[in-house]
């Protein structure tokens, strides 16, 4: 049996985040909406309608297609693409085939520590199908969602194993994020997947038939399916003493943990592709994608390594990374601060306090707040513990860290004065810990400024406090 290795392919389906459809000025957000309320002619293929291109998707699709290193094509037009199936009302999908809006990029991705790079194709828009629900014997359509605008990513066959397709996509759609092209929020089917693999003998050049997995909508999803037809495809090889015969296309029963035959493979021919007769040609001038190149926010990959060399490590570095509203609040407390109590403050303090609570970080303490906070900390106001405390109600009471502070009596002690009457009091109180001092013990002196915390109830300013002690015992 020679040593077989897996050829994977991906094509990535993201919805872009505009406001109205891709062709028509319809709602674009359908979830959770009464069925077929969010449509109009255009959208549902009424004979003698005219699409009309979203220029919002259209600048969309142009910042993914450059922060995946695509090349943006001088002139580009939409398509028909021709298929009959219920959830397609107008009998073919406006998409984009020969002239794509962007070709020829590539993406780098972190595979175990190890970095790996998968080449993409191509990146064209189109729009997208409606859904359709199985009941018993009945099928019913929902065609809110048709004509939603999706960017389709199509990979090279750069990918090994189910694992890397994972960490593929997942970086994929972080980039998508940051650009703002897509929510990609796969819990309301924003992004989808159809994967392709072969297997060949390793060393050998040659692309071998395929099985296609279609319309996978999690990680998850991906990585059990591949996982599985991988398996198959060389059992299928032991009993027949080679690769498939031709390209087939298959679909995962995820509650079977299985994939079924649907079809043999579709091609170009099959979909009778002709350009769109109501919709011109694209044309983008180099100032035009240069200026959009220029608007582009730090890609994931360089946000990782910035936090990185704060000193934080790759878990925290992936949160601030994968969560806009943590990194705004870290970044401004990193820029007044360090990064280090930032990092304590933001992603260990504020977040377990959120968890505790059951809340999320749409919850959270403004960063206005929360850098009220630590300028009470570096006036002197509060003591750093006396900080955890205010976060915890904070983020229990919704109030300002100067409402808490006030309310509940937590300024520190500064006055010397005061403070030196009490530190009189504690060497008084604890003549051991002098003597033990006195004897080479430095220590012992804790004992001393935690009677005039206990005193104070934790309001002492504890540096002046050893400042005033220091000054005593010399």
């Amino acid at each position: 049996m020679p040593k077989l290795e897996a050829i994977i392919g991906l094509e990535v389906h993201a919805q872009m985040n505009t406001k109205t459809k891709m062709f028509c000025g319809c709602d674009n957000d359908a979830f959770q909406k009464e069925a077929n309320t969010t449509v109009c002619p255009i959208c549902m293929g009424h004979p003698g309608t005219l699409p009309v291109p979203n220029a919002e998707a259209i600048l969309k699709a142009i910042s993914a297609s450059l922060a995946i290193g695509c090349h943006i094509n001088p002139q580009s037009h939409f398509d028909r693409k021709h298929y009959f199936y219920p959830d397609l009302p107008a009998g073919y999908q406006i998409s984009q085939y020969d002239f794509p809006l962007a070709s020829k990029g590539c993406v780098t991705y972190q595979m175990e520590g190890e970095e790996k790079t998968c080449d993409i194709t191509r990146l064209h828009m189109e729009n997208d199908a409606g859904k359709l629900s199985h009941a018993g014997a009945v099928t019913l359509c929902d065609y809110n969602r048709a004509g939603t605008p999706l960017v389709e990513i199509v990979t090279e066959p750069d990918l090994r194993s189910a694992e890397e397709a994972v960490a593929f996509v997942e970086e994929l759609r972080r980039i998508l994020i940051a650009v703002g092209a897509s929510d990609a929020d796969m819990f309301k089917g924003m992004m989808r997947f159809d994967a392709s693999i072969s297997l060949r003998e390793k060393g050998s050049k040659t692309l071998n038939p395929r099985s296609e997995i279609k319309n996978l909508n999690s990680f998850r999803a991906l990585e059990r399916a591949l996982t599985f037809e991988e398996q198959r495809l060389r059992d299928l090889w032991t009993e027949s003493g080679g690769p498939l015969k031709g390209n087939i296309t298959v679909g995962w029963m995820d509650d079977e943990g299985r994939t079924r035959m649907l079809r043999d493979k579709e091609n170009a021919d099959d979909y009778r592709y002709f350009p769109e007769p109501d919709i011109p040609p694209m044309s983008f001038s180099k100032e035009m994608v240069e200026k959009i190149r220029a608007s582009l926010p730090e890609l994931p990959s360089k946000l990782k390594e910035k936090y990185l060399a704060f000193g934080l490590s790759p878990a925290e570095a992936l949160m601030l990374v994968e969560q806009a509203a943590l990194r705004d609040r870290f970044d401004a407390l990193a820029k007044k601060g360090d990064a280090k109590r930032a990092a304590s403050l933001v992603l260990t303090q504020l977040q377990g306090f959120l968890k505790a609570e059951g809340k999320d970080i749409a919850d959270a303490p403004s960063t206005e707040h929360l850098l009220e906070l630590t300028a009470a900390v570096d006036e002197g106001t509060i003591s750093a513990n006396a900080a955890k405390d205010v976060l915890e109600k904070m983020v229990k009471t919704g109030k300002s860290a100067t409402e808490i502070i006030e309310a509940e009596g937590m300024k520190q002690i500064s006055d010397t004065g005061a403070l030196d009457t009490l530190v009189d009091k504690a060497i008084a109180a604890n003549p051991k810990a002098i003597e033990s001092y006195k004897s080479g013990k430095i220590a012992a002196l804790g004992a001393i400024v935690g009677w005039v915390m206990k005193e104070t109830k934790g309001q002492a300013n504890p540096a002046i406090v050893n400042e005033i002690l220091m000054k005593k015992i010399s």
